[in-house]
């Protein structure tokens, strides 16, 4: 296989995935591999790589979720082999086995397998992380040999024991990282499986309800919620109270509402779960929201922003005082966006303070509170001890009430830059809201720099994502012209292994950014109505919901389903832009 004379990443330029100036960005995380600075900085897919370095070696590159390796070839590769060297055999002829790798000049592997098989060795490529998940599909996982939560279920549905002495057994909770052993009751390996499940299918919620005749058992995966196999009825007390012990919730408490917090480790990684128990009338109700650090780590360019949008936005966040809010519903992704701001200002030199209820994710070099009501420390009252502790920059994770509002308001007025959220349907209703909950007009005027309303719709499968042409009515009652529709690329997701047949993968987020210009600070002043400072931000250049929404379904990044599911648009109403 000789090697060809260009390089992979030039085939990458070549085909217009990454560009000159996102190279030698990456070139510069010296600290880590040229490839995986590309993936962590969202410059490139693994996959892209892999098929760049396959045609640059002359090999095969293979889509491992794509194909059916029969057991008979994957029993001739030992497992530990195989997880040592991440390697996945493929296939063999002639007496010529075909093995699935990530490195191309791994020789000294290469060699080892043809020592120990006795046999020619012939190389396809693919990425690392598609590696590592064929061989936990095909040589089981690290728990136990084809466990799984479907066959778990299927043992307790068969034998019909009862398992509830089990579900206490075990220490957990805050104290200690939960770890599964193979010799833990089957209640506990069971609550580990259904969480290791969830993670791995990029849940960001797990949903455990009960009913009359069963436990209803729920994944949110990219803001849709999916239902598993429900658990017999009779194991419920046992999960609740497995649940429980490991986030050190009184286990006697059945009446009343309550929280806690775990932290386990799957698959390698340290995963913190936010737990909430609510009393119902056929027992209680679990819901976990799984917090992957991971998930704050990512960058303002790709939260999803367009290009104009993300210029102003990163000038908001570096003005040395007042306030930018976010608003938007629970889980629309406004604690990312602002993580990612906070990211994107934390130096040795700027003091960054956060009152949050609760702490989801802990950021190194920020100093964070969490409000605890119950003992005073309300929102008002840690912006005020802040206030002493001389920050540069102070998150205020929501405003809630017209002390709350104040306080924070007053803090932007004396130097400091403010970041807070607050609930609201729109950028301009933020306004409305602030001084109906009694922040003077001229308080909100001189203090509020921008308004940010912000979405997240399901980004199309990468894998699948083929031509769609939306029918010409669907387009009509959008308002598209006919020229701007000729041109768009519209795409839709077909369903494939990768995005689990759903035609989705992953999220993105839609913005509505407001900038507080003189005219929308006089009529916010003069206490005009909603709608005429909307008319104004509109004629100002500011892109409703809807409208980034709509550029990015022209752009291929998502459908059209998704914009008018999440933005709730009819689409016969007011035509877009």
């Amino acid at each position: 296989m000789a090697k060809l004379s260009r390089d992979w990443t030039d085939i990458l330029m070549k085909r217009g995935v990454i560009g000159p100036d996102q190279l030698n960005e990456a070139k510069r995380m010296n600290s880590i591999p040229l490839e995986d600075a590309l993936a962590k900085l969202g410059y490139a897919d693994p996959d892209d790589i892999m098929k760049a370095k396959a045609e640059q070696f002359g090999m095969e590159f293979v889509q491992l979720n794509e194909i059916e390796i029969p057991a008979s070839i994957v029993e001739k590769v030992p497992e530990s082999l195989a997880r040592e060297n991440v390697l996945m055999p493929m296939s063999e002829e002639g007496g010529i086995i075909k093995v699935i790798m990530h490195n191309p000049n791994d020789f000294e592997t290469v060699d080892k397998l043809r020592f120990v098989l006795n046999k020619e060795i012939e190389v396809a490529l693919a990425s690392k992380q598609a590696i590592l998940e064929a061989i936990n599909h095909y040589y089981g996982g690290s728990t136990k040999e084809t466990e799984s939560v479907d066959s778990m279920l299927q043992e307790f549905t068969d034998t019909a024991l009862d398992y509830s002495e089990d579900g206490g057994g075990g220490g957990g909770g805050m104290g200690k990282t939960n770890v599964l052993d193979e010799n833990d009751a089957p209640i506990i390996r069971l609550v580990h499986l259904i969480i290791q499940e969830a993670v791995t299918a990029r849940a960001s919620d797990i949903h455990i309800e009960p009913f009359p005749d069963r436990v209803r058992i729920r994944y949110r995966i990219d803001g849709v919620l999916m239902e598993r196999d429900s658990p017999p009825r009779r194991l419920l007390a046992s999960i609740v109270s497995r649940i429980k012990i490991m986030g050190s919730i009184d286990i006697a408490e059945k009446r009343r509402p309550q929280d806690g917090r775990v932290k386990i480790i799957v698959a390698g990684k340290d995963i913190d779960l936010r737990v909430s128990i609510l009393p119902t009338s056929h027992g209680q109700s679990v819901v976990m929201r799984i917090l992957d650090r991971d998930n704050i780590k990512v960058g303002l360019r790709d939260l999803g922003f367009g290009d104009e949008d993300w210029k102003r936005f990163s000038v908001y966040i570096k003005r040395p005082n007042g306030i930018l809010l976010v608003t938007g519903p629970t889980g629309s992704g406004k604690t990312t966006t602002l993580y990612a701001a906070l990211n994107e200002l934390n130096r040795p030199d700027v003091k960054i303070i956060t009152a949050e209820d609760p702490v989801e994710y802990y950021l190194p070099g920020v100093n964070q509170c969490e409000v605890r009501a119950k003992i005073g420390m309300t929102f008002a009252r840690i912006i005020r001890a802040m206030l002493r502790q001389n920050p540069n920059i102070l998150l205020v994770g929501e405003i809630r009430d017209e002390e709350t509002a104040n306080t924070a308001i007053q803090a932007s007025l004396t130097g400091h830059l403010v970041f807070s959220t607050l609930h609201t349907n729109d950028a301009p209703s933020a306004i409305t809201r602030l001084v109906d909950i009694g922040v003077q007009p001229f308080l909100v005027a001189s203090s509020v720099m921008a308004i940010m309303a912000q979405r997240l719709v399901r980004k199309i499968c990468p894998k699948c994502k083929q031509r769609f042409e939306p029918p010409a009515h669907i387009l009509i009652g959008l308002g598209l012209k006919p020229e701007i529709a000729k041109k768009a690329n519209f795409m839709k997701g077909k369903g494939c292994a990768y995005c689990n047949k759903g035609g989705y993968r992953g999220r993105m987020g839609i913005y509505e950014l407001m900038a507080m210009s003189q005219q929308i600070r006089e009529m916010t002043f003069k206490g005009e109505p909603t709608q005429n400072i909307r008319k104004m931000a509109r004629k100002q250049g500011m892109h409703t919901l809807f409208e980034d929404g709509m550029i990015k379904a022209l752009k291929g990044q998502t459908t059209l389903d998704e914009i008018l599911r999440i933005t709730n648009r009819d689409i016969l109403s007011e035509p877009a832009r």
